[in-house]
């Protein structure tokens, strides 16, 4: 029985090992959370420029579009004003060259102001796409360190699990069970008695029981706050 106890010992010292390594790389997580963040910030900050870029040239196009139309209504307006030969016709064709010219001026504003957005989204572009830049650099050697350790703590997950399901196969099926359901509750699932006492909630355990623990070493359950408890005098 002694061998039982040794052995279910090795085992919640496996399990706390394997507690603390998981821990550690919970605790890797956030860091290359906050990596991952700051880099696909930078990344759609660039995004979103690009495709305002890409708006504004399209609009661009389509108004150089329009004011070269504009400027062949132009030209064939001013063809008909130099054969009209007529007042009235005159008059017309006056009106519709200066409409057309009305039109063209508001098509060259609107394609300053479009230059001028583009000219600062441009800008725009070069800083997002730098500050992307400057982002990866200084991740070059930061994220590969996380990834290094989160590695090197996988590798000694898997070792410390390996152990841990060895030593659980010379654990009889029964106690390892309890065992298992309490850790699957608490960090420590066997505790030893302390001054006739449960080590864990201090609930004081018959002279009886603590006889034949002793005696027989014996792992019992503590009726009050359900661990498992041995004596370490067995």
């Amino acid at each position: 029985m002694q061998q039982q106890i040794e052995a279910l010992l090795a085992l919640q010292q496996d399990d706390l090992k394997i507690r603390e390594i998981e821990a550690r790389m919970r605790e890797l997580d956030p860091k290359l959370a906050e990596l991952d963040k700051r880099r696909d910030q930078a990344a759609a900050a660039l995004a979103r420029v690009q495709v305002a870029v890409q708006a504004e040239e399209k609009k661009q196009r389509d108004l150089q579009g329009r004011l070269a139309q504009h400027k062949q209504m132009q030209e064939r307006n001013l063809h008909q004003l130099d054969d009209v030969k007529r007042m009235r016709e005159a008059t017309a064709a006056t009106a519709q060259v200066e409409s057309t010219r009305r039109l063209m001026a508001e098509d060259e504003s609107e394609l300053q102001t479009v230059g001028r957005r583009l000219a600062e989204l441009n800008a725009l572009v070069a800083a997002s796409t730098q500050a992307l830049a400057a982002v990866e650099q200084e991740q070059e050697s930061t994220r590969p360190q996380i990834e290094a350790e989160r590695a090197t703590l996988e590798s000694r997950l898997n070792e410390a699990q390996r152990d841990r399901q060895t030593r659980a196969s010379v654990v009889p099926t029964p106690i390892l069970g309890k065992y298992d359901r309490i850790r699957g509750k608490r960090t420590q699932a066997l505790y030893t008695l302390r001054g006739g006492s449960c080590g864990n909630c201090d609930t004081s355990i018959p002279l009886q029981r603590r006889n034949m623990m002793a005696g027989n070493s014996l792992i019992e359950v503590c009726e009050a706050c359900g661990v498992l408890l041995y004596s370490e005098g067995a």
